[in-house]
Formats: C-alpha cells, structure tokens, sequence
C-alpha cells in the first residue's frame, strides 16, 4: 500500500518533499501529478527502481524513458543541446513539450534509446515537480500512468483521480496528490536529433507551438 503525500501545488511543503526525495534515493516509484498527465516516477539513477517502472508500464529496455530536469541549464547536463535548438526550448520552456536529444554519458541506458543514444526531456509548467527535482539533485523518470490491460487498451486514460490511486495503489510505494485531477493529454514531442526539427507527437501546446515556429513534419 503507497504512502499518500498531499502537497500544495504551487509551494509545496518543503518537509514532505525531503521525505520523498529521500524515499526515491532508496528505490521508491511514485505516481504524481505533471503539467500534463499523471505520471509514474523514480530517481533516474537508481536501477532497480528504473525497472520496477518498466515492469508496470509493460516496457521492454529498448523502449526509452522520459525524464524531467528542473530548467534547461539542467538539461544541459544530460543532452547535447545545439544553438538551433536551444533558441527554441527557452520559448517553450517550463511546458508541455518533451524534446529528443542526442543522450550525454550521464544518462542511464535503461534511461536512453539503446540503438539512437538519445533522450526525452521535459521540464514540467508545475512548481512541485521542479521543486522535487531540485531537492534531489537530480532528474525523476516521468511516464504516463496509463497502464494497458491484457488487449493493449488503456483503461487507465480515463479513471478519475482516486479510482487512479486506487489502481496504482498496490504498484508504487508513494502516491502524491496536489488537489488536482489527471489531465488526459500527454505532451507535444519535438526531435531536435537531426538538423531541422521535426514533430513525432502532437499534443498539448501543439496550437500554441505551430503559431510562431515552422518545423519539419
């Protein structure tokens, strides 16, 4: 049964978020709230907790995984970012747009594209999740809590918050609940990994995206 943390959206306790933060060091997964979806979650570091994430959501290890980074100095970090696409993430971020990125040697391979070495980062539109990340000092896996059932649909898409909580319950050890309900639509996806940019995903922030910035599709 997971332990339920219901933190303030915008400035989150900063007792609770040590307490998780410390729980993700020791190998917890999470389910918690982002700027889009509800999301399933670990420290990226820790290996045991990468595949318990990859266990629940039924990924093979050449299947990568999104994670989130704080800013995009941050990102920085864990992606070769060219000049093109650096002009273009500082409008889009903090927002729902994940971006594909040529993966540095700080990124776990259970993490990366194992045959492209490449990477999906966001940085989340929401206070908790940056102040989690800041907290622990480093990136948190961030996969959708969508789970298929035995013939591939997904009937977690459309549960209510608790009967979400409810589902997931038995699956993660922490459960973080900010008051608000499960968004439905997972972010736009933009591969900066060749020379001109190219859209893989619409979704949330695609209008807003396509108004001002002419990319390859």
């Amino acid at each position: 049964m997971a332990d339920i943390y219901n933190l303030h959206s915008e400035n989150p306790q900063e007792r609770e978020i040590d307490k998780i933060a410390k729980a993700l060091k020791r190998g917890a997964v999470m389910l918690y709230p982002t700027d889009t979806v509800y999301a399933i979650g670990c420290d990226f570091n820790v290996k045991s907790a990468l595949q318990r994430v990859r266990q629940i959501k039924q990924l093979s290890n050449d299947k990568p995984l999104t994670f989130l980074c704080s800013s995009l100095a941050n990102i920085s970090q864990y992606a070769t970012v060219t000049d093109p696409a650096y002009k273009v993430m500082k409008r889009l971020i903090p927002g729902p747009y994940t971006f594909l990125l040529p993966a540095t040697k700080l990124v776990p391979k259970l993490v990366m594209s194992p045959k492209r070495k490449t990477t999906g980062i966001r940085v989340p539109d929401r206070p908790l999740c940056r102040t989690l990340i800041d907290t622990l000092g480093n990136p948190i896996i961030s996969t959708s809590a969508h789970l298929p059932d035995e013939d591939g649909y997904f009937p977690t898409f459309d549960l209510e918050k608790f009967k979400l909580f409810d589902t997931l319950d038995a699956l993660v050890d922490i459960i973080i609940d900010d008051g608000s309900e499960p968004g439905f639509e997972v972010s736009t996806i933009l591969d900066f990994t060749n020379r001109e940019p190219a859209v893989v995903r619409k979704g949330l922030g695609w209008e807003e995206l396509q108004n001002w910035l002419v990319i390859a599709e």
